[in-house]
């Protein structure tokens, strides 16, 4: 049952609006709307945020695992505690719970071509555990809705104690809550120069992405002893930055 919780906790950023089965979104579509309108460019994170708020709204009205499948490409990997394992064949078999977290995005980091989206959260569990989350989204052409191909998450090593203030509420109150990133385009006939040359893996499995443009990179490891590790890059200003890392300690 734990590992099942900490699938549960790590799942796909929902976004802006509380995920218990009360209350409603904390955003209209006419908010949505205006947010989206405003953003000229193909690479729009306020295309992943609202994309999280109808995760969330799914999940609310569907069911927590069946709306974890609906958004899900075919192939998304779940990061769980012997690694990454095919989503949508664990979904299938899992009953929605009957109490859902509370989650939200905190950074949003896109490629130059919109395709490739790295969401950056934290998540409050109906246990009051607290941790973060980190979750990949894409995209196959302009027209296409995002899907999630990847997430991964843990809980806080040691919690906070109740005295402590919580970094980063939970819910989010507003767009300005979330960082939106995109990476630089190349110019005319400008190469794309390749992200700097990673540290050795170590005992660890390892897997590295580039999105098609060549902009955003992003990559996992499964240590030996269950810990895992997610970074994400993206070009900026002419340079490759660090943007997204995090270290999940082993599941109990």
């Amino acid at each position: 049952m734990r590992l099942l919780r900490l699938v549960f906790l790590s799942v796909v950023a929902c976004g802006l609006s509380a995920c218990s089965g009360g209350p409603a979104s904390r955003y209209s579509d006419s908010q949505i709307d205006r947010a989206l309108s405003s953003a000229p460019y193909a690479a729009q994170p306020s295309l992943v945020v609202a994309r999280e708020v109808a995760f969330a709204r799914a999940a609310r009205e569907d069911g927590q695992w069946t709306a974890f499948a609906e958004f899900a490409a075919d192939d998304a990997v779940l990061h769980g505690r012997n690694g990454p394992v095919p989503a949508k064949p664990l979904l299938a078999g899992l009953s929605d719970p009957a109490e859902a977290i509370q989650w939200s995005p905190r950074t949003v980091m896109m490629s130059c071509d919109g395709r490739v989206a790295v969401s950056r959260g934290r998540y409050l569990d109906p246990e009051g555990n607290i941790g973060t989350f980190v979750t990949v989204w894409k995209r196959s052409g302009y027209d296409d809705d995002y899907r999630w191909v990847y997430d991964a998450g843990g809980d806080d090593v040691p919690q906070p104690t109740p005295e402590e203030p919580v970094e980063n509420e939970i819910i989010a109150t507003a767009y300005d809550y979330v960082q939106g990133l995109v990476a630089d385009c190349p110019r005319g006939g400008e190469s794309v120069p390749r992200p700097p040359a990673l540290p050795e893996a170590g005992d660890a499995r390892r897997e590295v992405h580039l999105s098609s443009d060549g902009t955003l990179r992003w990559m996992w490891e499964h240590h030996a002893d269950g810990s895992k590790y997610f970074r994400a890059d993206y070009l900026t200003s002419g340079a490759w930055e660090k943007i997204v890392e995090e270290r999940f300690a082993a599941s109990e």
